[in-house]
């Protein structure tokens, strides 16, 4: 078998592994992080039970880390004591880099609320992106439903040359195979040039999938898996997993001698072309870090081209972990990071834009991996993704730069073993019963929902294009993040970027419908996408088609993701009409379509029967209680 069938196969609950069928999967480690982990945390708690049942949950904090209030942060941290859960404090670093420095091991499962969790998988976890419902209910011992996805075999063979790094293979699959691309996909990297790649580069490559779409990215566990572990002092975990190269839907094969550096241009991350071809373009800030690019080897390779270079534009220095800062100053690495640039904190910060706003019209360069327009909190940005390589070379240029003009490119060598600092985490509490939530004033319950009404009627309240974002539906930033655990306060800004009287014109006709075109809800795990306009009164979302955590999210609050079954029947309707829909839940019961009423246009929705009674429930918090309430 492949990799990731060797390991569904360990953890399948339910189904089979043919493809489309709906499986369930034993989940063995859970992460969150505090802009989906709050409400995560209040679903598993409205569950009312005692611990969680994982063999590993980690709550990080990461994202507000302006903490412009601590509500959140407290919570958390009060919350994990109580219920069983390691804690990580602001500053420690970001969660996909610290969940692979001391936790992620080959074979397990690890569910996350938040779309990049596949990181891990460059250490052969199957780790998957999930709302915080999926989360809370995983938490709670359930296991994560989803269909089984095609297996893509990327053979990469060869080595890479000087100067091009991992971030340049995927930026090479991205621009091969589209942001959407990976939907419905787990693509499994093996070969002669995946084994000659660290367990970080692959985990720039296992981040980066996510934009594709797809369900995860997964490489083998081989030797550089045990290597990596051992550097971490965590050899007791390792195994060996190897993929049969033929346990393929469809094998794509790609040279990496023949990559060359490589750049994402505004505003996708399938935007893709040589550096060489826009070399000269002037830059105004760039930011090297993110969970794609904030290894030991990313941030010393910057240290070494500036202990010879002064940037010519902004540059900023974002670290993944705060361990990689205290390995890079115990090995000399870190003068010239500081002596040349401003180091921020170990967290997200820029990418999901918290600060680091760039000037409106100018180039900025970072080695992220969303480029959605308006991510970066400036309206009319002009962010490109690229390598550490390109962002430095780019940075000590003041323009857009080929870094294979730097020269000779410097030697790293990774350390044989890293001070791993374990004390950074807090522990879950002795006496639980004891340990009082500390729930301030922006923690607000879980908003309820109603069973599904057997007839839906109201007005398209907006009509949306092709790949849609969650950033887009429910947008980050510095005024808006701190609101994750504010339904009713969050619930203002849905579409605000698109449509800035969405909200108002939601509660004023109390719900109805949205359509949009392919690839729906594209992007972020945040299940905000789908709870603020649940609480708005959205009872179904009509789309050509949805991205998988979306949908998933979508279902897990009630609200109907329907299909056209003709996709021409798009271009009929129209924003601000009125759509009835009669017989809904006995449709569902029967597996029929939904029709629009006076209308000749049939509704598809593609649901297990398991997903239909949640929708039909309200949610997937009404169905679990509902299920609870009916264990013997």
């Amino acid at each position: 078998m492949s990799v990731a069938k060797q390991i569904i196969e360990e953890h399948l609950v339910e189904g089979s592994l043919r493809h489309g069928n709906e499986i369930a999967l034993r989940i063995d480690q859970t992460l969150t992080q505090d802009a989906t982990g709050t409400m995560a945390y209040l679903q598993f708690e409205a569950l009312k039970l005692p611990k969680v049942k994982t063999e590993l949950s980690v709550s990080y904090v990461d994202h507000n880390i302006t903490e412009t209030g601590k509500e959140n942060s407290d919570f958390l941290e009060s919350f994990a004591k109580k219920y069983g859960i390691i804690f990580s404090k602001p500053g420690n670093g970001i969660c996909h880099q610290l969940h692979l420095e001391n936790f992620a091991m080959p074979g397990k499962t690890l569910l996350g609320s938040d779309s990049h969790t596949p990181t891990a998988g460059c250490i052969s976890s199957l780790a998957i992106g999930a709302g915080g419902m999926d989360i809370a209910a995983a938490m709670a011992g359930y296991p994560f439903y989803l269909e089984m996805p095609e297996i893509i075999g990327i053979e990469l063979k060869g080595k890479l040359n000087e100067w091009v790094s991992a971030k340049d293979i995927i930026l090479f699959v991205l621009k091969k195979l589209t942001v959407n691309g990976g939907v419905g996909k787990i693509i499994e990297y093996f070969g002669s040039g995946a084994k000659s790649l660290t367990v970080p580069e692959r985990a720039t490559i296992t981040n980066m999938g996510a934009e594709l779409g797809a369900t995860t990215s997964i490489f083998p566990s081989d030797s550089a898996t045990k290597q990596f572990l051992i550097s971490q002092g965590r050899e007791k975990g390792w195994k060996e997993l190897k993929p049969d190269e033929k346990d393929y839907d469809r094998i794509i094969e790609i040279s990496l001698d023949e990559i060359e550096p490589l750049i994402a241009m505004p505003s996708s991350p399938d935007n893709v072309v040589e550096v060489k071809k826009i070399g000269g373009v002037k830059v105004e800030q760039v930011i090297i870090g993110s969970c794609t690019n904030s290894s030991y080897k990313d941030l010393a390779l910057a240290g070494m081209v500036l202990k010879n270079n002064k940037p010519k534009a902004e540059l900023s220095i974002n670290p993944g972990s705060i361990n990689v800062v205290r390995n890079l100053e115990k090995n000399g690495l870190f003068d010239s990071l500081r002596n040349s640039a401003r180091i921020c904190d170990a967290a997200c910060l820029g990418c999901i834009g918290m600060g680091q706003e760039p000037k409106p019209g100018s180039a900025s360069l970072r080695t992220f991996n969303r480029n959605f327009s308006g991510r970066s909190g400036t309206e009319n940005d002009k962010v490109y993704l690229c390598s550490v390589e390109t962002a430095i070379a780019s940075a000590v240029k003041g323009m857009i730069t080929d870094p294979r003009e730097l020269g000779k490119y410097p030697g790293i060598a990774l350390p044989a073993k890293f001070d791993a600092d374990k004390t950074i985490f807090a522990m879950p509490g002795n006496n639980p019963e004891k340990i009082k939530l500390a729930r301030g004033k922006s923690i607000k319950p879980v908003p309820a929902n109603d069973p599904l009404a057997q007839a839906l009627s109201g007005e398209v309240l907006i009509k949306v294009g092709d790949n849609i974002t969650t950033d887009d539906i429910m947008p980050a930033g510095s005024e808006i993040l701190p609101l994750r655990s504010n339904i009713p306060a969050i619930s203002s800004y849905v579409f605000h970027g698109i449509d800035r009287d969405f909200s108002k014109r939601a509660k004023e006709r109390k719900g109805g419908f949205i359509v949009g075109g392919e690839n729906y809800g594209q992007g972020s795990s945040r299940e905000h996408a789908a709870l603020a306009p649940m609480y708005l009164g959205i009872k179904a979302v009509i789309a050509k088609s949805f991205a998988r955590i979306h949908k998933a999210n979508l279902i897990n609050f009630g609200i109907l993701p329907l299909g056209f079954l003709d996709k021409l029947d798009y271009d009929s309707i129209n924003q601000n009409e009125l759509l009835v829909m009669d017989n809904v839940v006995e449709s569902l019961n029967k597996n029929k379509s939904i029709i629009i009423k006076d209308r000749d246009i049939k509704l598809k929705y593609g649901l297990s029967r398991r997903e239909r009674d949640i929708v039909i429930a309200g949610g997937k918090l009404n169905f679990i209680r509902e299920s609870i309430k009916n264990e013997p």
